[in-house]
């Protein structure tokens, strides 16, 4: 089955799959009683296609829209009339016009307008304070220009769900039988007596389908309440509008026009547009266009409607549907004509072949309804979407462990992970800097709150100090603001912020250094460069560059340094050595090291024009202390442990990054630390070598993870992790299995191409999705090897008996409810299960890995085997056991039997909880869910028996007999005890 499942189900990935797999899959399921429930939570290919339709002709309009503008504008000019209503509302502009100007990229009809600042008067706000907050100016503005929400798709109601339940074509042939079987009962015995079998397989139907109902209902809801968490993530320009101000402002576009090339925007070509994604750089804007006026709004309708790509064990589980579906119809097909031949052998011996009476069609219509009923059975719709459910309940327990799973795909995915590539920063580390040591005009001294700021500044000259304060304020991307209850607070990254708090240590003032300079340049930190710079105006006149990044790259750039005199000194190979030193020692006490530099060019500059990378002088390197978060090193040896390599793969010094990875014990003495230009220069065959070895690998490059993960994923057939949270870390985080974005550092590039969101920035919110991972695919396991026992048994007892009997014990009615308990039920049961520590103690599934692992095959065949005989045994042997010879005696063995199989399943299904273990009470009260459907099962059994055998076709048990039929299905479990002590493969 494995190896078929493979070739036909296999093509599937966890993400990116092509077209073609995604539909190959749907054209081999043909075996499908429901297909609007079977096939809800797979991707709607139809609606893509749509929505890509809706991107190319955005871009050919945009186009067309451009040539045609410019030629009326050519010929009439633009003439533009201010709406009544929105005159009347205090504004100068329409919502119409803005949109056909952002848009439309209408530089013309801007300029016409009074460019940005023209549109920023005549829409009464401010570039510089906003609008005003008044209500009544809110209110106008809503009223005019609309508000900044998209349309969402009202929720399904839960009579849809009752009515797609009630497409399932096996349900209606059943409400035919029940029908026919309503008619020809009351014509032949009368009202009520003739109605008890017609109005029992439709009490039957109405039960499986509410109950089917309800389940897909709640179901619904946790995923609306899944895609609200998913909608509060902004990762995007939020609406359309203009460039005020900013710098290196990069736009991807490719969500809105599909052109992938990033765009630049700047006061020349100062067009925004919402949806879109900031892929470098920073700016405000002003907000033109808002909520469905937008292309985006227009296009966000199509594309929620795509739905989420179907993950692999959805697709893998479909495929035994399909495969057991096919064996059930065959056998139905049998059963069926078994039963007839029976009858008409019958017939033919007492010779009254041509004569048909009313029982005898009822009889038929019987077989009929049985041979159905095995197909409602045999076909097992609720293993696709057991999976649904237990990622729905996964990622809504994940939600409360910080993280978000955006793609279903994912949780199951990360269950499988052998490999997490880490960053360093904010992941292994609290995220929370300061700087403890720095070297400034080559004396190193230690930095603390509670060092005197004149004793530090003693031996630094004022003019180097001025120079170093210059640096720390100007080249930044942190502010220092007062807060509401005037104190100083200071915003930015933990990185800016530890700067920026030095610098106020040492009595900087950050206003005032930022007012005496104009700020002509600036280029923000690059994960490729691992700098940022800054061209100053001085206030003297002359221009003057900023450094700071990656010490050895910075220092490498430098030509002199700052002596503590305050004069410039050219660097020899002893002071170059003493830098380098400092770096070393930093490093090695798992600092952090910046490097700060500057260098004056002269009086003629211009912003567009690079600085180049050289003849810097270098003013101090600072190492910053960022602590190991707690519960790292117990989140790393639990991974060992589950067999789940973890790598770090940083920017950071090589010192550094080795200090941080032995603490929280990722380098161990076997490992190899390496840096990414080394990386970067080896042959194909030295990586083949070297990349299982590798567990730090520090300076690296965006290109160098992505390497690296490639590498593991297609040379080693590793599942890998990453983590990521700058805009280049996007290709890393898009080719692995997982891509996991940090949630508070991450910038919305990466979240956008990531599959989870850390919202914690926590290596151990990692683990726990490792851990919840690994839940779901244990839970499907459960739940498939519980699904196909009562498939094998079910579609055995009733054709064996067919076969040797000419009747079939288990009825329509009976079938039914067996279908609810297996399906329905028996998912809610054990797709739920909650994870435990246990989880991380087994070895990863892999690439490699059988779904139907030998272990499941050994407990679903020998489960089947001990229940058949039961039943066999029951068949044959039952009257003379239970001494049954009343009249009533074929319809009391009959409901022993029924009762028998129903309790054998129930028992079967603590037996699931575990697969290879032989305590399955452990935590069992834990899963309340788990505790109510049993419970639930036990007492509708009862309610089936002592009190709707009329409808059942059962008879009230005597207290042996219930305690016998009990105690068969509880033997089950020791039976299943002993199966799981036979040793088998664990393929």
């Amino acid at each position: 089955m494995e190896s078929y499942l493979k070739v036909n189900f296999g093509e599937v990935k966890s993400k990116n799959s092509s077209e073609e797999a995604l539909q190959r899959w749907r054209k081999l399921c043909w075996v499908v009683k429901n297909p609007r429930r079977r096939f809800r939570f797979t991707a709607n290919i139809s609606k893509r296609v749509e929505a890509q339709a809706i991107r190319q002709s955005n871009q050919e309009l945009r186009v067309a829209l451009l040539v045609s503008q410019a030629a009326l504008q050519f010929i009439q000019g633009v003439i533009y009339t201010v709406p009544e209503e929105v005159e009347a509302a205090g504004f100068q502009i329409c919502a119409d016009e803005l949109g056909s100007i952002v848009e439309g990229h209408n530089g013309r009809k801007l300029k016409v307008h009074g460019g940005v600042d023209g549109i920023a008067d005549k829409l009464s706000t401010s570039t510089t304070n906003g609008i005003s907050t008044s209500e009544d100016s809110v209110s106008r503005r809503k009223r005019v220009y609309g508000i900044n929400k998209f349309t969402e798709t009202p929720p399904k109601g839960f009579f849809v769900f009752v009515w797609e339940a009630l497409q399932d074509t096996t349900l209606m042939i059943l409400a035919v039988c029940s029908f026919i079987s309503l008619i020809v009962g009351i014509t032949m015995e009368g009202w009520p007596k003739g109605a008890h079998d017609g109005l029992g397989i439709v009490a039957s139907i109405l039960l499986v389908v509410f109950v089917t109902a309800t389940s897909d209902y709640k179901q619904s809801l946790q995923f609306k309440d899944l895609d609200k968490e998913k909608k509060k993530i902004t990762v995007q320009v939020p609406a359309d509008g203009l460039f005020v101000s900013g710098f290196s402002l990069l736009i991807n576009e490719s969500s809105l026009t599909g052109e992938c090339e990033p765009i630049n925007v700047t006061a020349d070509n100062p067009f925004l547009l919402s949806g879109t994604k900031v892929q470098d750089g920073s700016c405000k804007m002003l907000v033109t266009t808002v909520g469905m006026r937008t292309q985006w709004g227009k296009l966000m309708a199509t594309l929620t409607e795509g739905g989420d790509d179907e993950t692999p064990l959805q697709v893998k589980l479909n495929g035994v549907a399909t495969i057991i579906g096919k064996i059930g119809l065959f056998f139905a097909v049998i059963t069926f004509s078994v039963l007839v031949q029976g009858l008409f052998s019958r017939k033919l011996r007492e010779g009254s072949h041509w004569s048909w009476s009313g029982e005898e069609a009822l009889e038929v219509l019987e077989y009929f309804a049985v041979a159905v009923t095995i197909v409602v059975v045999a076909v097992p719709e609720g293993l696709p979407l057991a999976v649904t459910l237990s990622l729905a309940f996964a990622m809504k327990k994940m939600m409360n462990d910080k993280a978000l799973v955006r793609h279903l795909a994912a949780c199951e995915t990360m269950g499988s992970a052998t490999t997490i590539c880490s960053d360093k920063t904010g992941t292994l580390t609290t995220n929370h800097m300061t700087v403890v040591k720095a070297c400034i005009c080559g004396k190193i001294k230690e930095v603390s709150s509670s060092v005197d700021t004149s004793a530090f500044c003693s031996d630094i000259s004022d003019s180097s100090l001025k120079v170093l304060l210059q640096s720390i304020f100007t080249n930044t991307g942190g502010e220092v603001v007062k807060n509401e209850d005037n104190k100083i607070e200071v915003l930015g990254t933990p990185t800016e912020t530890a700067l920026l708090d030095f610098g106020l240590l040492l009595g900087g003032d950050f206003l005032a250094e930022r007012q005496e300079s104009k700020l002509v340049k600036v280029e923000p930190f690059n994960s490729t460069k691992k700098r940022m710079g800054v061209v100053l105006e001085l206030p003297g006149g002359g221009f003057r560059a900023y450094c700071k990044g990656a010490s050895e790259i910075i220092l490498a750039a430098c030509d002199k340094f700052m002596a503590s005199n305050g004069e410039v000194v050219l660097l020899n190979e002893a002071s170059i050595n003493h830098l380098k030193d400092t770096i070393e020692q930093f490093a090695n006490e798992a600092l952090r090291t910046l490097c700060l530099a500057y260098k004056d060019i002269g009086n003629e500059f211009c912003a567009e024009s690079p600085v180049s990378f050289e003849g810097y002088t270098c003013i101090g390197i600072v190492g910053i202390k960022d602590p190991v978060r707690p519960g790292v090193k117990e989140s790393v040896a639990i991974c060992r442990s589950a067999g789940i390599t973890v790598r770090m793969v940083t920017g950071d010094n090589i010192n550094t990054a080795k200090a941080i990875a032995r603490e929280c014990g990722i380098l161990t003495d076997n490992g190899i630390a390496i840096e990414g230009p080394e990386f970067r220069e080896k042959s194909e065959e030295e990586l083949h070598k070297l990349i299982p070895k590798i567990q730090v690998m520090a300076r690296s490059s965006p290109l160098d993870k992505h390497t690296l993960v490639k590498h593991l994923r297609t040379t080693f057939e590793e599942v890998v992790a990453v983590t990521g949270d700058g805009t280049n870390d996007a290709p890393a985080l898009h080719e692995a299995d997982i891509g996991l974005a940090m949630g508070i550092a991450g910038t919305e590039v990466a979240k956008e191409s990531a599959d989870v969101i850390i919202l914690d920035d926590n290596f151990s919110t990692i683990v726990t999705v490792a851990k919840w991972g690994r839940s779901v695919y244990i839970n499907i396991q459960k739940f498939v090897q519980f699904q196909l026992t009562v498939n094998v048994v079910a579609l055995i007892v009733n054709f064996s008996s067919a076969c040797l009997t000419g009747s079939a014990p288990l009825t329509a009615v009976q079938l039914l409810w067996v279908n609810m308990i297996m399906d329905t039920l028996g998912a809610l049961a054990l797709a739920t299960e909650p994870p435990n520590d246990d989880l991380m103690k087994r070895t990863p599934v892999g690439r490699k890995g059988n779904f139907i692992s030998n272990v499941m095959w050994r407990n679903i065949l020998g489960q089947s085997f001990y229940q058949f005989i039961i039943i066999w045994y029951l068949q044959t042997a039952g009257k003379t056991v239970f001494h049954l010879d009343s009249p009533d005696s074929d319809l009391i063995l009959n409901t022993l039997i029924f009762n028998s199989f129903v309790f054998c399943q129930v028992f079967n299904e603590i037996s699931s909880r575990e697969m290879e273990k032989i305590n399955v009470f452990k935590g069992i009260l834990d899963n309340y869910v788990f505790v109510a459907v049993l419970a639930c099962t036990v007492f509708f059994q009862i309610i089936i028996i002592e009190f709707l055998g009329t409808f059942a076709n059962t008879h009230p048990l005597t207290l042996p007999q219930w305690f016998l039929s009990v105690s068969l299905g509880f033997l089950g479990m020791p039976i299943a005890a002993a199966i799981k002590m036979i040793p088998v493969g664990s393929t």
